[in-house]
């Protein structure tokens, strides 16, 4: 291997310019993401790096004419690429195995049913798909549409936890003032929730830990209005569960109006505000971890200087909790998907539908 480094005809050329475009993709990325990593685009930005990368990779082990070295990755390529075709494969069946899951432990809501509504949509696509040539004109444009609409479906969903999983790696100081914790849905009406208790917990936690290395205590903003079948306000009841595991009443603040996450990021944007006099501030929030980067995007949109931290959520809510995330944030930038959509229909949909009516009146 080295005689072959060291050969003159090693394209060190080639590779050379490889990797010159694999470090411009990775400046790039890490510029957009280290100034704003609030945005879907870091997403874009990494699967781009990504890609580039293992492009690069592939190519100088290629060149490189080492057959042990080709066998050995080629393998494990082929390997990957038929392990990510057999998931993508069965998605259907893993949706309904995790929906059983889901119905077993937790509460039978819309919200709680994406990945069973999901799977059985995937099933009834592929069956439809399967049969195309027996299926009438119509249908066959429906089921065409519907297969290019779950492309672009995923291609903005992989975009999206891409997006997701990077954000949790986005460093965060302990230097800060304040920590906001988002509210969710009390258990009885007056109970923290496990999934609540987590993000008290992660708050806490960056709580004690700020303090352990030297710096002054941070003020907890606990955030969450009361619905309309809960006793008390999720601030309450947050705060009651921090101070009885040790958190000192007096470092604690109430945001008991907002009643959305957007909300919960605005109101307590205010009392930061209010508190600091329009001066400068250093604050995070905190949330579930498959929540934190649609949380980013509000704080941005509301001019919160603050990025997440994220609470672990049981392996098993993640898929359905993942999908929730993916559709309020698709939901969020609406007007461009449906600018999509509309060229979706315009080259597919209407020339179909104009054949179809042709064909019907001849």
């Amino acid at each position: 291997m080295q005689a072959l480094l060291n050969s003159p005809d090693f394209p060190w050329a080639v590779v050379g310019l490889g990797a010159a475009v694999v470090l411009l993709c990775l400046g790039v990325f890490l510029a957009c993401w280290l100034t704003e990593p609030r945005r879907l685009v870091n997403g874009v930005l990494f699967n781009i790096l990504f890609v580039v990368f293992w492009a690069w990779l592939g190519g100088t082990i290629i060149v490189s004419k080492n057959e042990i070295l080709i066998l050995v990755t080629g393998t494990l390529f082929l390997i990957a690429v038929v392990l990510i075709a057999l998931i993508w494969a069965t998605s259907a069946i893993w949706l309904l195995l995790n929906a059983r899951i889901v119905w077993k432990r937790e509460s039978h809501t819309v919200a709680n049913m994406l990945t069973l509504l999901t799977g059985i949509a995937i099933i009834i696509l592929w069956v439809l798909t399967v049969n195309y040539g027996h299926l009438p004109q119509w249908l066959q444009v429906l089921v065409t549409t519907a297969n290019v609409v779950v492309q672009y479906g995923t291609l903005i969903l992989f975009n999206f936890v891409s997006s997701l999983l990077i954000y949790q790696f986005y460093p965060i100081p302990y230097k800060q003032q304040y920590i906001i914790v988002l509210g969710a849905g009390l258990l009885n009406g007056d109970t923290v929730s496990p999934l609540l208790a987590a993000r008290i917990e992660r708050g806490m936690k960056f709580y004690y830990r700020q303090i352990r290395k030297g710096r002054p205590a941070p003020m907890i903003i606990f955030s969450g209005g009361q619905g309309a079948d809960e006793k008390l306000s999720e601030a309450a009841a947050m705060r009651a569960y921090a101070v009885a595991h040790g958190i000192p009443e007096e470092a604690t603040l109430l945001e008991d109006m907002s009643t959305t996450t957007q909300e919960n990021l605005r109101f307590s944007k205010a009392i930061i505000e209010h508190r600091e006099m329009g001066g400068r501030y250093r604050a995070i929030f905190v949330s579930n971890n498959y929540h934190i980067f649609r949380a980013g995007l509000y704080a941005r949109a509301e001019g919160l200087r603050a990025n997440g931290r994220g609470a672990h959520t049981s392996f098993y809510y993640l898929p359905n909790a993942v999908l929730r995330e993916f559709i309020a944030v698709t939901l969020m930038h609406k007007r461009r998907h449906l600018i999509v959509m509309a060229g979706v229909f315009a080259l597919y949909v209407l020339p179909a539908m104009i054949i179809a009516l042709h064909n019907l009146i001849h």
